[in-house]
């Protein structure tokens, strides 16, 4: 199997599915290697180039690498220990066209997901949003929502995350409403 393949059937399994190959995460989201790599029959050469090459950094190892967890992006309920942080006055978060009608009616939510994703630069936000048709980049104002009581969080691998983005805190650039 390509790694890259193998990365996205990992990301199935500690993000949304471990039941698939018969693991169960711990509450930080921590699966056992051994199991993980039972499960889909790789061994830890593979999985340790798939960890260190992952272009989005979505896995984390423990210190000894007895475990692994998905670093964020979980539709099930896990605390991944995300630190509380204080994100810059402005992050990006990309979408497609096909999705704006439901943004303008409940701003940005995290549908089957814990956290709403957004992106510190438009060209981050951008590749994102292509992955789903045509793209547009939303300018999220983070200063006035920490004003207002909102809290965001960093992910080990940079992305920031929030529980919701309220439609008031979203500029529309290049979008016509």
């Amino acid at each position: 199997m390509k790694l890259t393949k193998i990365s996205k059937y990992m990301s199935l399994i500690l993000r949304h599915k471990p039941e698939t190959i018969g693991i169960t995460l711990d509450e930080h989201g921590w699966a056992n290697v051994k199991e993980l790599m039972e499960g889909i029959s790789i061994d830890m050469e593979t999985l340790e180039t798939i960890v260190k090459t992952d272009e989005k950094g979505r896995y984390s190892f423990n210190e000894d690498k007895t475990k692994i967890r998905a670093n964020q992006g979980h539709s099930i309920p896990v605390d991944v220990e995300l630190e509380k942080k204080i994100p810059p006055e402005v992050l990006y978060h990309g979408t497609a066209t096909k999705y704006l009608d439901s943004i303008y009616k409940s701003g940005l939510i995290p549908k089957d997901r814990l956290y709403v994703h957004l992106s510190k630069d438009m060209e981050t936000a951008t590749k994102v949003g292509q992955r789903h048709g045509k793209v547009v980049v939303l300018e999220i104002h983070c200063d006035e929502m920490i004003k207002d009581g909102y809290e965001f969080y960093v992910s080990a691998n940079g992305i920031w995350l929030t529980k919701t983005v309220p439609i008031q805190y979203i500029t529309w650039n290049n979008v016509t409403k």
